[in-house]
């Protein structure tokens, strides 16, 4: 049983609680930028060597440690979205005449170098797996890419929850390029999709007689496209469900300073004639 409880739990645990870590940092003041960027960077190159080291683990910890470098990697170029590093050669908010194809145009121009980054991440981890017996990470990254795409398409052609609350105050003219309304055509596809797909990755992760390994890999991509599933009804479903990571957005709340205080004897010296305080 500890072969799916655990991965589970593991899964669910990364998910929540680096999502509120990386709100948390790109809502610091704009001086931690490059000291957070930096210290991404660094994460990288260790989840990139623990790829490599695990490429050929097929033991649990081998997918362990390949599922969580892959994360690792996804986190990155979370950061240097949200730090506003890679994003796009268009950085005002979307014209109020744009329609079809030229909105479309203009919302990719918007996110054109974060596109490529999560390409060329995608081409790196490929190639670091490829002959590889583990392919958890590869897997990993493949159903975050996968998802995170179908859900900007869906957050462009319009659902009710837009989520705009986590962008950062230097992100928000992405918000105009999203589109608020119940659903759209594509998200019943998405969802319908990727519940299949879920549920076939369940099935052969439930396999009897399967080596250890081999489950606990099954069991961590499943729980993560079962997630990635969840938070694509987010965002047609009216519940407040940014409460999850209140903790993460506290850094973005301004801080509000108490009023000076006048120093004890001002009362004093105020009723001083002025003759008294030119002595």
């Amino acid at each position: 049983m500890s072969l799916y409880l655990l991965p589970v739990v593991f899964t669910l645990f990364l998910w929540w609680f680096s999502t509120g870590v990386i709100l948390y940092l790109d809502g610091l003041p704009p001086r931690t930028f490059k000291w957070t960027f930096l210290s991404a960077t660094g994460i990288l190159l260790l989840a990139l060597y623990g790829l490599i080291a695990s490429r050929n683990d097929t033991s649990v910890a081998g997918a362990y440690c390949s599922f969580t470098s892959a994360l690792m990697v996804w986190a990155w170029q979370e950061v240097a979205f949200l730090l506003g590093y890679i994003t796009g050669p268009r950085r005002t908010p979307c014209p109020a005449d744009s329609t079809g194809p030229r909105r479309f145009i203009q919302a990719f121009e918007a996110v054109a170098h974060h596109e490529l980054a999560l390409l060329l991440l995608a081409a790196t981890v490929f190639m670091l797996t490829r002959n590889g017996d583990n392919q958890t990470g590869w897997w990993t990254y493949l159903v975050l890419w996968t998802m995170r795409q179908s859900a900007k398409l869906n957050v462009f052609l319009g659902v009710r929850n837009l989520n705009e609350g986590f962008l950062p105050p230097h992100l928000r003219y992405l918000e105009s390029y999203f589109r608020r309304q119940p659903m759209n055509l594509l998200f019943p596809v998405s969802v319908t999709l990727a519940t299949g797909l879920a549920a076939l990755l369940w099935q052969a992760g439930m396999k009897v007689g399967s080596p250890a390994g081999q489950i606990t890999s099954l069991t961590f991509v499943a729980t993560l496209l079962s997630l990635a599933i969840l938070e694509h009804w987010f965002m047609v479903l009216p519940l407040p469900f940014e409460a999850l990571w209140n903790w993460g957005l506290r850094s973005r709340q301004p801080t509000h300073k108490s009023p000076l205080r006048p120093p004890d004897d001002m009362p004093r010296l105020a009723k001083l004639r002025p003759k008294a305080i030119a002595d």
